[in-house]
């Protein structure tokens, strides 16, 4: 059968590829895609080729083909559902760590069926929940903790919409766009700009992806703090201010990243347990929000290159793969 998948040809150039699908083995499945969904940050630095050469191993997605700079085939939040292969997985919406791609076969123990209350379009920010779970699970909040976000994108909204159901918590989202207030309100968390933010705050997440925002994460940092770091910043350097109060603060500055467990629940959790815990997270109709726009499979060469350039205003761009007479 033949698909067609999504490409990096070369740095800020994409394109649309044929390829023949393999016939599903005994354990595994084959999907028909319905929705993608584009991870902003990473995908735009993977887009311009801006993933250093000593990361190639470790920022490879689960089913990536080709290698970085490009051609490569890179992505990690599919929806879809399986229509060949294993029979107790026939008919179910699933999700899968793969790339933009309308049809693919995977083993089945690579898909997590998603909760017949999550709608298909929603379960896209699984990928993006799951990194903001792990987060917290980094930072380590407590209850009553004054808690910020800084960068109101998705994994900074997720991350602000968890910490906001911790009981006794207080979280303020800080972003620099003042027109990202209304997702806060919407999220039932506090929004400043960086100016107006409170300080003496017990927990601060940085997620914007922007050097200004980590010094600003540090600014607002109370007495022996804890700082997560969830950017990536790719080859681009960061200058921080580790001298002023840095030190006298005892600050405690460290990174987070998902594709290890944190520390702390490693001993128990399982990824497949934490991905199942991200299905029943995902009921929350709230997260809706989140999703900014929608494009057909057919524009994602055109749609890839605009957000590399210009990502403003866009939270979860969503990709499209229903026939048109199904969209309409």
């Amino acid at each position: 059968m033949p698909a067609h998948a999504f490409w990096l040809v070369a740095p800020g150039r994409g394109e649309i590829r044929s390829e023949r699908l393999p016939l599903p083995g005994p354990d595994e499945v084959q999907v028909r895609t319905l929705y993608t969904a584009i991870s902003r940050g990473t995908e735009s630095l993977v887009f311009r080729g801006e993933v250093p050469p000593s990361q190639y191993p470790v920022m490879r997605a689960p089913f990536q083909q080709g290698e970085f700079p490009a051609p490569v085939k890179y992505g990690y939040s599919n929806v879809g559902i399986v229509e060949a292969g294993v029979p107790a997985c026939l008919g179910k919406t699933v999700f899968c760590l793969y790339p933009h791609q309308d049809r693919y076969v995977v083993p089945a123990a690579a898909v997590t069926p998603v909760s017949g209350s999550v709608p298909a379009g929603r379960a896209v920010l699984a990928a993006n929940l799951e990194t903001a779970l792990n987060v917290l699970w980094d930072a380590g909040p407590r209850l009553g903790d004054r808690i910020t976000v800084i960068g109101a994108g998705v994994v900074g909204c997720l991350t602000a919409r968890l910490a906001g159901r911790l009981p006794g918590c207080a979280v303020q989202l800080v972003d620099i766009d003042p027109n990202k207030a209304l997702i806060a309100e919407q999220l039932g968390v506090r929004f400043a700009l960086p100016t107006q933010a409170e300080s003496q705050q017990d927990v601060i997440i940085h997620a914007s992806g922007a050097p200004a925002g980590l010094a600003t994460a540090l600014g607002l940092a109370g007495f022996e703090a804890t700082v997560v770091e969830a950017s990536w910043f790719g080859i681009k350097a960061v200058s921080l201010p580790l001298g002023e109060d840095f030190h006298a603060k005892r600050l405690n500055l460290r990174s987070s990243q998902v594709g290890h467990i944190a520390t702390a629940q490693r001993s128990r959790w399982t990824y497949r347990r934490r991905m199942t815990t991200i299905m029943e997270l995902l009921e929350d109709p709230v997260l809706d929000r989140l999703i900014s726009g929608e494009s057909p499979f057919t524009a994602l060469p055109e749609v890839m290159s605009a957000l590399s350039q210009n990502p403003s205003g866009v939270l979860c761009h969503r990709i499209d793969y229903r026939p048109v007479e199904l969209v309409q």
